[in-house]
């Protein structure tokens, strides 16, 4: 079932919703679906009314690329219509320019919520803000051609839509710097390597494994899948003592419930 909402074609955007799984696309092919303001609004608002049904979010991208990043539009002094320019956001003060980001960032940070399971099927270029959406996802299943790169710092920008965190938690401070201030392409069998991938494909093959993933996934009880994200998100915050009392929290609720339903 195809999701039509106001402003979703024109933040080029597909919503789909499929039983338990949802699929957006990111669906402007002629611009290597380049993303703006209108885009991180409309991701926002997927994410605050996804049916309460959904438990696997897939993000893909239409045509040969995943996204090419930013709307180069934006930095043109008259930016995309209707949207306005990134001068123009940064000219109405730090307090608006700040919450504007922030609501950008909503758009990211809603999938890694621990009631889902968010999965990028990344072909051909993911860039800048491809990239950090991919990054924004649980899991990330790669064809053997995409390419991925932080492109703000050759910009002259900062990654700000929510991908610093994952990157350095995935590669490490040090690769992290590397990648983020050379803004060179890391191949797919680079990113599966330095765990930036859990899988990497052919490209023919990348629908068909993202949907074998998602029936994996959804063959879990939601309860359990649920409350194991939510302890596995915290592990890395967490001392081992502080894990193990997170661990028999979290199972004595789920044993209460099994119990209450029989």
């Amino acid at each position: 079932m195809t999701v039509e909402a106001d402003g979703f074609a024109e933040a080029g955007l597909r919503f789909e919703v499929d039983g338990k799984i949802a699929t957006i696309t990111l669906d402007r092919p002629e611009k290597r679906n380049a993303q703006t303001f209108a885009t991180w609004t409309a991701l926002a608002r997927i994410g605050a009314d996804l049916p309460e049904q959904v438990r696997v979010v897939v993000i893909r991208g239409e045509g040969p690329s995943f996204s090419a990043g930013i709307d180069l539009r934006m930095f043109s002094p008259e930016g995309v219509p209707g949207q306005g320019s990134l001068a123009s956001q940064a000219g109405l003060g730090d307090e608006a320019f700040d919450r504007r980001i922030a609501q950008a960032q909503e758009g990211f940070l809603w999938l890694r919520r621990p009631e889902i399971v968010s999965v990028a099927a990344v072909r051909g270029h993911a860039i800048g803000a491809g990239f950090q959406l991919a990054l924004a996802c649980d899991l990330r299943i790669l064809a053997d051609d995409a390419k991925l790169c932080m492109k703000e710092p050759a910009l002259g920008l900062v990654p700000d839509l929510t991908g610093t965190k994952p990157l350095v938690d995935l590669v490490g401070l040090p690769r992290a710097l590397e990648i983020c201030l050379t803004a060179r392409t890391v191949g797919a069998d680079e990113a599966h390597a330095l765990g930036l991938a859990e899988l990497v494909v052919p490209s023919g093959e990348l629908e068909q494994t993202v949907a074998d993933l998602a029936a994996a996934l959804l063959a879990t009880d939601r309860g359990a899948a649920t409350a194991t994200k939510r302890l596995l998100a915290g592990a890395a915050g967490r001392t081992l003592a502080e894990q193990c009392a997170a661990e028999r929290r979290e199972q004595t609720a789920r044993v209460r419930e099994l119990f209450a339903r029989s």
